[in-house]
This record gives C-alpha cells, sequence and structure tokens, in this order.
C-alpha cells in the first residue's frame, strides 16, 4: 500500500493526514498524540474512526494540523482519518457514515455586523 492523503476541517482547524502501512504510530507537527492532546477525551475522539474499524494498530499517522483549538483540531482529524479509510477500502464508508464520521461539520463562528455589538446582538434599548 502506498501513502494517502486526506483533508479534515473543523471551524478554522485544518488536518492534513498521509496514512502508510504501520503499527498505529499518529504522529501531530512532529509530536506524539498524546504530546499534542492530554487530554484522553480528545485522544479517543482522533481515534474514534480507527476503532470502529478495528484498524488502529494497522496504519501509521502523519498530520499536519493548523489552526482553530484544541476541539476543532481533534474533530478536523477525526474526519481526515475517517476520509483516508474510505480511500483505503470504500466499503468501510457505510459504517462510518452511520456514525457520523463522513459529515463535514460547517457550523463556524458568524462575522460580527457592523452597528452591532455581536453578530447578532443588539444594543441594550430603552424607550425613555
Amino acid at each position: 500500500m502506498e501513502v494517502v492523503n486526506a483533508l479534515g476541517r473543523r471551524k478554522s482547524a485544518v488536518a492534513r493526514i498521509f496514512v502508510s502501512e504501520g503499527t498505529g504510530k499518529i504522529t501531530i507537527n512532529k509530536r506524539d498524540l498524546a504530546e499534542y492532546f492530554p487530554s484522553p477525551i480528545l485522544q479517543f475522539v482522533v481515534k474514534q474512526p480507527l476503532n470502529k474499524l478495528e484498524v488502529a494498530e494497522k496504519y501509521d499517522i502523519k498530520v499536519n494540523l493548523n489552526g482553530g483549538g484544541f476541539t476543532g483540531q481533534s474533530q478536523a482529524l477525526r474526519l481526515a482519518i475517517a476520509r483516508a479509510l474510505v480511500k483505503i477500502n470504500p466499503e468501510d464508508k457505510k459504517a462510518l457514515r452511520a456514525e457520523g464520521f463522513i459529515t463535514r461539520d460547517s457550523r463556524a463562528v458568524e462575522r460580527k455586523k457592523p452597528g452591532r455589538p455581536k453578530a447578532r446582538r443588539r444594543f441594550q434599548f430603552s424607550k425613555r
């Protein structure tokens, strides 16, 4: 198997990944997964598609992650991994889709509008 690459986005986070056959090492920005995401919850989120297909020990994943916060980054990485696994084996798509790993979450911060303090918030209004 040659190297498979995929892209995942969430909010302003972008994850570019390269998947090759290996022993299950995930390297993010030249750091280990546990070092980059110390929280076990975020590590779990990243590994969800791998655990679903029970291939966590089969692939080495190299990741370029930038933008966003830690939650957005972990979810962008989850999407990228799911997309790469579908590229490797298209039959897995149905299982990953059922778990919601294939869908790109398009929610992002709404821009601030002029004449308002925030995106939708209006200035306090009083009749007198």
